[in-house]
């Protein structure tokens, strides 16, 4: 019996998760031959970019914003 790979949980899975979808829309897009679905896929990527982007800031505001409650 082959051992199943661990998958990150919480925090890291979501990240990697995001990184692959991020990955797998860039592969598409180069294949295809469509303008239109390169131009849709382009705006799937970027979007996905952006879930990172904010999902990295509330991850770093998070323990700031406790500090500061604390300190009131």
């Amino acid at each position: 019996m082959a051992a199943k790979p661990q998958r990150p949980k919480g925090r890291d899975g979501a990240l990697s998760s995001l990184n692959g979808a991020i990955q797998i829309v860039n592969l598409v897009k180069e294949d295809s031959r469509i303008a239109q679905a390169k131009a849709a896929l382009a705006s799937v990527g970027v979007l996905l970019a952006i879930i990172i982007v904010g999902f990295l800031l509330v991850l770093i505001d998070r323990p700031l914003a406790k500090v500061a409650y604390r300190r009131r």
